[in-house]
């Protein structure tokens, strides 16, 4: 009789410790099914896309184009919230142009808020940091702003890049001296 109740209390203490560790339990609170959730999440996390945008950046004097280094653009999407209504545009700089003009500007998705949809985003001419050339002008969009719509996917970098531009700054407009008043 001793030797069964001690197989008893066995049998009764794997139950309760079985109920105890996650993975066990029936009712699904520590199963699997909650745990197999959330590192799926963190995969998808992981394997998501950046979106990169790279381009050119020119000062134009006269007849001439001339790579601007230290231009700044900024990239701006339209975001809808988890309920579907459009919030405040979100907005990221590229780094500065090199000494050839070329920019780069990349968007995590992590920097992006997991309620958030981005929508259409427009690459625009933001800074220049020549005195003599600060115009923006319109010339693809540079101004206006150019709608990111193709990219190449690379799949060795996880990245989508768009490519837009090239973008031009100018000089300042020659004033005219009024006669008269």
């Amino acid at each position: 009789m001793k030797m069964a109740s001690i197989h008893l209390f066995f049998m009764i203490s794997m139950l309760l410790a079985s109920m105890l560790v996650p993975g066990n339990s029936a009712s699904g609170y520590y199963g699997t099914k909650g745990n197999a959730e959330k590192p799926k999440l963190q995969e998808e996390k992981l394997l998501s896309t950046n979106i990169v945008v790279q381009g050119l950046v020119y000062c134009k004097s006269g007849s001439k184009l001339i790579p601007l280094e230290g231009a700044l653009t900024r990239i701006t999407c339209e975001v809808v919230d988890e309920y579907g209504f459009e919030t405040t545009p979100y907005s990221f700089l590229s780094e500065a142009t090199n000494a050839k003009g070329y920019f780069l500007a990349t968007l995590s998705p992590l920097e992006v808020t997991e309620k958030w949809v981005l929508k259409e985003c427009r690459a625009f001419l933001d800074a220049s940091p020549s005195d003599n050339c600060i115009y923006a002008t319109d010339v693809n969009k540079g101004s206006s702003g150019a709608v990111l719509h193709s990219y190449r996917l690379l799949h060795d970098k996880n990245m989508k890049l768009y490519t837009v531009g090239p973008f031009v700054f100018t000089t300042p407009p020659p004033t005219s001296i009024s006669e008269g008043n």
